[in-house]
């Protein structure tokens, strides 16, 4: 994608064809695809409802509503594609001014910057009342689409179909000039973030302490041994790394046990794969101090904090869904969430899809250290894999 050439309605279309991952082709997959348009736009209207809540505070409501409307985009122009119908052509039919708004883009309009004139997206904002309103007739025109579907009205009638994807996008045209959001942006953004999660060649990038001395790198080979053992009435983990202790031993440091106490295996899953563990770097002895900004920001407190929070949150999210087992995708939300925690440090360069390999990854281990209670963990930082073997 050329972020100096305007970008083609036609040419996102085919886009979402080649990142679309519904495993029903054409029109038999097009309810899939209209469950994921209405839930796109009820994240619309649900960023309006927290932005008219907390009103000023609410600082992120333009970046969320980007997001949401890129995804929406994605949905409706995968629906019209399996429809049949060229997204430049649904366009032209819907640029028909309505009496609560005027279309001032360009006639016959073949890219998204064309549907916008620069003065809308710079204008004073539209008022809280109009956006609301547009948002929720976009919402109406989904939910009239789902009806006519239900219904099997479409399957009788094919310009139906037609007929309420144009006014769904005229909706979407609406909703984005009263909301000053540029579609051009919406879907820019939305293909970096799909191609961040499904990428169409999977590519890693140097590890971050490449250009380091190799005593402030992490080991490109560490097997690590866990070891279980009674103390009293709890269970502890020792993690040992060439014969010596690796920190303190582990408890779940809970009442109710649930085997937090393997939990290391997420850092050693962050640092195979990711490449990055200020926490494992504290417990090696190995922060990179000939850079001290580096030292201080991406190996210091701040960043184990919130490495050992990553953890914890990923650990208890993932036991509500049985460890992940079976698991080969993740929740968007979650991933979302964890680059959230990350801004601002070298780990945010990593793209959604490395996350989720190596959460998933880390909850294989998990799960069969969690079966056979002790066992060497083999993290490879060169071939970005971690591995289990179980001891004698």
């Amino acid at each position: 994608m050329d972020h100096d050439v305007p970008l083609a309605l036609d040419e996102y279309q085919q886009f979402t064809s080649r990142t679309d991952k519904n495993s029903r082709p054409g029109v038999d997959g097009l309810s899939f695809v209209f469950l994921g348009l209405f839930g796109e736009v009820g994240s619309l209207l649900s960023a309006l409802k927290k932005k008219q809540r907390d009103k000023e505070a609410f600082s992120s409501y333009h970046d969320e509503v980007i997001e949401e409307l890129g995804d929406a985009l994605w949905y409706f122009s995968n629906a019209a594609l399996r429809a049949g119908l060229n997204l430049s052509e649904v366009a032209a039919r819907a640029q028909l001014s309505l009496a609560e708004w005027s279309y001032r883009g360009k006639a016959n309009a073949i890219t998204f910057i064309d549907l916008q004139q620069h003065d809308i997206l710079t204008a004073r904002p539209a008022s809280d009342e109009q956006v609301e309103a547009s948002l929720l007739a976009l919402a109406a025109r989904v939910g009239i689409l789902l009806s006519h579907w239900g219904s099997g009205q479409i399957h009788k009638n094919g310009d139906q179909l037609s007929a309420d994807l144009v006014e769904i996008f005229r909706s979407l045209l609406v909703a984005a000039d009263h909301a000053r959001v540029s579609l051009d942006t919406a879907v820019r953004q939305n293909v970096i973030k799909t191609f961040g999660r499904w990428p169409e060649q999977r590519k890693w990038d140097a590890l971050f302490d490449s250009e380091y001395p190799e005593y402030e790198q992490l080991p490109r080979l560490m097997r690590v041994k866990f070891i279980e053992r009674t103390q009293g009435a709890r269970q502890q983990v020792v993690m040992q790394y060439n014969g010596v202790n690796l920190g303190s031993p582990l408890t779940d440091n809970r009442r109710e046990a649930d085997d937090y106490r393997y939990h290391d295996v997420f850092h050693l899953a962050f640092a195979g794969i990711l490449g990055w563990s200020p926490t494992l770097r504290a417990l090696l002895r190995i922060k990179r101090k000939s850079n001290p900004a580096i030292d201080e920001n991406e190996d210091g407190a701040r960043a184990i904090i919130i490495e050992e929070g990553i953890s914890t949150w990923i650990f208890n999210h993932g036991l509500r869904h049985d460890a992940f087992q079976n698991v080969k995708s993740l929740d968007y939300a979650l991933l979302k969430a964890v680059r959230e925690l990350v801004t601002g440090y070298e780990v945010a360069q990593r793209p959604l899809w490395q996350w989720e390999h190596a959460i998933l990854e880390g909850f294989r281990v998990f799960r069969e250290l969690r079966e056979h209670r002790n066992g060497i963990v083999t993290i490879d930082l060169n071939q970005r894999a971690i591995t289990f073997e179980r001891t004698p």
